[in-house]
């Protein structure tokens, strides 16, 4: 009877190891991902979560592109600054932080027009869910 019980917990045991793990992408991953494929990516989600038709599909693609190329350009920016050995003085700062407010306010009265309320109130939680898990990361990533 002890036997059984034993080749039992261990048979168990062992079936739990053999679970396949699913794993997030990883940063590296994210990495490999060209701004296109990254924005497909978004897109999808956003179409899922949101229940996006194809009108809507459309012209939330066209803000992710250009939203996209803007921030291609800053960071582009940021390393050739970086490469320079140059640091941004406070008013350019000050600039680029009001810059980047006035593409977000922007990026927002259009998804605004684009999505009905429901979708909008959607959208606005699954923002601050996302600014909750990466402050989780940054956090996660000091320690």
């Amino acid at each position: 009877m002890k036997k059984l019980i034993i080749a039992l917990v261990f048979g168990i045991g062992i079936t739990g190891f053999a679970q396949e793990a699913t794993s997030k992408p990883t940063k590296a991953d994210m990495e490999k991902m060209t701004p296109e494929q990254r924005q497909e990516k978004h897109l999808a989600h956003l179409t899922k979560e949101l229940t996006l038709d194809t009108k809507q599909k459309e012209a939330v693609g066209t803000i992710l592109a250009e939203k996209s190329a803007k921030a291609q350009d800053a960071k582009t920016q940021k390393d050739a600054r970086k490469s320079s050995g140059e640091k941004m003085t406070s008013e350019e700062r000050a600039a680029f932080k009001n810059t980047m407010e006035a593409e977000k306010a922007d990026t927002e009265t259009k998804m605004k027009a684009i999505l009905s309320t429901d979708q909008y109130q959607k959208w606005i939680a699954l923002k601050e869910e996302n600014k909750e898990k990466m402050k989780q990361r940054r956090t996660e990533n000091k320690e």
